[in-house]
């Protein structure tokens, strides 16, 4: 995704999810990247890395050079703390990789009855309890990621940081422009 006005998923459609009341945010309103990092409790390093190769991309402001600020809309923040987890369970890039982008595909009301599953090697996602169990009597499910819990938890650790409106003119940070008077 290099341009930042590609398809978004509209801030306030995503309160649907839960039928809890999210913030009124509207469609330009996110989270910089360290504030992400402090949510998720991952370096900007990792952040830098799933969105310069793809995993995650920001939907609401790319990086375009240096000194710009990329902007993750909640949504993003829901998958980027997915993708941690399934890290910390040893779950392989490629296997998230594929994971990622079968959750783009979900609309985001049908996000609420996915469950994730992984025995470690492959990952499933589960949309109904049948298949829940299906997976495990089959023997294929170690563990699973209701995304419901996941979406409380970064709604929690989110309630706690600032947001930023996405102005039109707004392309470098402070420090760019800083440097920017020094030369």
């Amino acid at each position: 995704m290099s341009d930042a006005t590609t398809h978004r998923v509209p801030q306030r459609a995503q309160q649907m999810l839960f039928g809890d009341v999210l913030p009124d945010l509207d469609m330009q309103t996110g989270y910089r990247g360290p504030a992400v990092c402090r949510a998720l409790g991952i370096t900007y390093r990792q952040l830098d890395y799933w969105d310069r190769t793809g995993l995650v991309v920001p939907d609401i402001r790319v990086a375009s050079g240096s000194g710009t600020q990329r902007l993750y809309s909640f949504r993003d923040v829901l998958l980027l703390k997915v993708v941690k987890r399934l890290l910390d369970t040893g779950v392989s890039l490629q296997q998230i990789r594929v994971a990622a982008e079968q959750l783009k595909t979900f609309g985001v009301d049908d996000l609420t009855g996915v469950t994730m599953m992984s025995d470690g090697a492959s990952v499933y996602l589960c949309t109904s309890n049948d298949e829940v169990i299906d997976l495990i009597n089959g023997g294929q499910g170690v563990f699973g990621i209701a995304l419901g819990k996941v979406w409380r938890e970064v709604e929690g650790s989110l309630s706690k940081l600032p947001t930023e409106h996405l102005e039109a003119n707004h392309t470098v940070d402070e420090l760019a422009l800083r440097r920017a008077a020094k030369a």
